[in-house]
């Protein structure tokens, strides 16, 4: 019976509702067990600073060779005197580790450092956009606020945070970290605030890319067909993606605005590495073309191939997810309890499954291993809105993406989140790091998100430590 249970909450987390709406008991939700394995054969139970950045234990021969070729061209540190292809002429970081440290998040600069680094990376894009949605003539979608020597970077960013304190019902105080970012040392013409839409993102975590890529897309067409809760105000739905003549449905970023993981992307807009799919540097017909002609580039060849590209992909698709831990420390069961009533779980979703052929890579490798596997990544993938800053507390950023509009993300995936502090060393959350503890994460939700709010906020101390305590077992 228990084994029943756990496959329809698994599928079906509306029938935790159904099941504590007609029980005797309205304010206890039959939690499912299990869940440890969080990635099916993909799982590890590394619990130091590498616990993303290891290898899934099914990979063998070429494909583990070229994992390690592609964790090396991750990592690798490129500098504008690359032989085979490196920065420039303006970048946002010089490798995809110096942002995704250990296949993580990186600290944020905008604390340490006030907005834009100033060593050579700022573990962060800017997105830049019109406020009728329009790119600037003389900037592209991203600032680049770095550059190679002796060449202006497009600009530079700021940001101050506006500090608020408020109460839980009990008395406890929490604080929350409003910030205001403002883009100095425009390369071009200056762009004037009120002209101008900003919007920060720091790097996610590289954690269950492959399963997000191999996902069962209709069990997540079902859900956003089935993700309609209006007595929590919940209401999820699909982003779908055109590129090059084709719609997908969106998996990745920030707005499930990419239907891949965007490795070509990546290294031709953050790292200004030209590839086959972007062959033209970012920044073509900007005064920093001849710039980087004056310093030695060369823009005959493209920077990186193909099949460099895909290895890149592999390592990505490959790595392994950090198993759940402390699973029977009674806080941690506990916190679960609170997490299903909140209705976390409702967009969290704990259990989904991958197609059968698994995924295919971005150059036609294809990876069965990845098919056929139940997984627990707390997360429907759909677009959900998270309230408007008109309205209070919200997460508006007033950036579209594909159908994704300014207050509409998708739902985070949250295995690996409990590991984020040993791996990178801090506790930022959410799209631009202003939350600096899961508390404050969960009290920066709104719209949709309002009502689970609202239940966590009126917990007791202990109820809310038992929450966190079990988000940190994921």
């Amino acid at each position: 019976m228990r084994i029943v249970k756990l496959l329809l909450y698994g599928l079906f987390p509306c029938l935790l509702w159904s099941c504590e709406k007609e029980g005797t008991d309205q304010q206890y939700v039959e939690v499912p067990e299990g869940f440890a394995l969080s990635a099916g054969t993909a799982t590890n139970f590394l619990t130091s600073s590498k616990a993303y950045d290891f290898e899934a234990s099914w990979l063998s021969g070429i494909y583990s060779s070229r994992f390690n070729d592609g964790d090396g061209l991750y990592d690798d540190v490129r500098t504008s005197s690359n032989q085979d292809g490196g920065l420039g002429p303006v970048y946002a970081g010089y490798s995809c580790g110096s942002c995704h440290r250990n296949a993580g998040r990186t600290k944020p600069t905008l604390w340490s450092e006030g907005g834009s680094g100033n060593y050579g990376f700022s573990s962060m894009l800017v997105y830049i956009t019109r406020k009728n949605g329009a790119f600037f003539q003389n900037y592209g979608r991203v600032l680049h606020d770095q550059a190679i020597y002796g060449v202006k970077p497009e600009g530079k960013l700021s940001v101050k945070y506006d500090y608020q304190t408020f109460e839980f019902p009990d008395g406890e105080t929490y604080e929350l970290c409003k910030p205001t970012y403002t883009i100095t040392e425009w390369y071009a013409d200056s762009i004037r605030p009120e002209d101008l839409f900003c919007s920060v993102r720091i790097p996610l975590r590289h954690v269950g890319m492959g399963q997000m890529m191999a996902l069962d897309q209709k069990e997540i067409e079902a859900l956003a067909a089935k993700s309609n809760y209006p007595e929590y105000g919940i209401s999820g739905r699909c982003n779908y993606i055109s590129e090059r003549g084709v719609t997908r449905l969106g998996l990745s970023g920030n707005k499930a605005q990419h239907a891949d993981l965007t490795v070509e992307l990546g290294f031709s807009s953050d790292m200004g590495v030209t590839n086959s799919r972007y062959p033209e540097e970012i920044c073509e017909g900007q005064i920093q073309m001849d710039q980087g002609s004056m310093m030695g580039l060369s823009y005959d060849q493209l920077d990186v191939s193909t099949e460099d590209m895909e290895d890149v992909d592999l390592y990505m698709h490959c790595l392994g997810v950090p198993a759940r831990r402390n699973v029977n420390d009674p806080q941690v069961q506990k916190g679960e309890q609170k997490f299903y009533e909140a209705k976390c779980h409702l967009c969290h979703v704990t259990t989904l499954h991958t197609k059968v052929r698994g995924a295919t890579l971005l150059n036609g490798t294809e990876l069965p291993w990845l098919g056929n596997q139940t997984i627990h990544p707390y997360s429907d993938f759909l677009l959900h809105d998270m309230g408007s800053e008109i309205m209070g507390v919200g997460l508006n950023d007033n950036y579209v993406s594909g159908l994704a509009r300014g207050n509409e993300w998708r739902t985070t995936p949250l295995w690996g989140i409990g590991l984020q502090e040993v791996v990178n060393g801090h506790t930022y959350f959410l799209h631009d790091g202003r939350a600096r503890n899961l508390v404050e994460a969960i009290m920066w939700h709104g719209g949709e998100a309002e009502a689970s709010k609202n239940l966590f906020k009126r917990m007791s101390k202990e109820d809310r430590d038992a929450l966190i305590a079990f988000l940190n077992s994921l």
